[in-house]
């Protein structure tokens, strides 16, 4: 796909029909009609030049899902969603004036940073929390779970892309996350991880500028921008050569809103030297 082409394609995905490029079966709704919507937009109509998402900003779990099994308990951790992402994202989004886009239900129903076909996509076994409503899956009730939820959510950001690109102008694109700050029993000493791949022209002056603020900075740490499986800005991003960084904060520094909201304001002081850069607003091409 060149740089500028808006179809949100993905192998074997046919976005007006069924995955398998079929007319869809009849099957019942997995959103009622009283439910959210699959995402939040804020700042829809935003001129800015940075689009934000957060891939698992929320927890919840369709009512036709029955809770997947779960209890309260393992709804409230991380498995369930990225815990603190979202309020740091909202609080973002002003600062930046960034059109936003933040998923309502939890990556348990579908994650939406994953290819559909990664077996992390719909987890049976998640950090030792069995989930009873994800055994056995069909092919039908994933792809029942993509329509109404993954797709929404992506279709949605291609939109906002699509609206900011010009052939000469690249809109910047920035997800945010959080982390556990232990994991298989070992501590995570990074406060804040940036993630990236080829590109670095958002990524390398951001770490800089962290750094420069006295906070231990993961460079692809705990995860790696280079991860195959990871979707959401390998494909929006990556793919099309928009300026991008993934952010991963660690959750215990995002204990109450007053902390998500200083976390928000610091990344907005160190993103903002860097959107400032005409130079940075072009089709990276390697």
């Amino acid at each position: 796909m060149s740089k500028e082409e808006s179809a949100l394609e993905s192998p074997g995905h046919d976005i007006s029909s069924g995955s398998n490029g079929h007319p869809r079966e009849d099957r019942p709704p997995l959103l009622a009609a009283d439910e959210p919507p699959p995402f939040e937009v804020l700042n829809a109509g935003s001129a800015a030049k940075i689009i934000v998402v957060c891939d698992h900003a929320g927890n919840r779990i369709p009512r036709s899902l029955n809770n997947l099994g779960l209890d309260e308990f393992s709804m409230r951790r991380h498995i369930a969603w990225d815990i603190g992402a979202a309020d740091v994202t909202r609080f973002l989004a002003p600062c930046l004036g960034a059109p936003t886009l933040l998923t309502n239900y939890s990556r348990l129903v579908v994650d939406c940073n994953r290819r559909l076909d990664d077996a992390t996509a719909f987890r049976a076994l998640s950090d030792g929390d069995d989930v009873p409503g994800n055994h056995l899956l069909t092919a039908t009730e994933k792809q029942r779970r993509a329509d109404a939820i993954y797709w929404p959510y992506h279709q949605a950001i291609a939109s906002q892309v699509d609206r900011l690109c010009r052939e000469d102008f690249a809109p910047a694109l920035i997800s945010i996350h959080s982390f556990t700050p232990f994991f298989d029993n070992s501590h995570r000493p990074w406060e804040i991880g940036v993630l990236w791949d080829n590109d670095p022209r958002i990524a390398v002056p951001l770490m800089k500028n962290l750094q420069d603020r006295g906070l231990k900075v993961g460079d692809n740490e705990p995860y790696s921008g280079r991860h195959p499986h990871d979707f959401t800005v390998d494909y929006h991003g990556e793919k099309r050569g928009l300026p991008h960084a993934s952010i991963e904060i660690r959750q215990d520094l995002l204990s109450d809103a007053q902390a998500r909201r200083r976390w928000a304001t610091t990344l907005a002081d160190c993103l903002q030297p860097i959107l400032e850069q005409e130079e940075l607003y072009r089709f990276f091409t390697g």
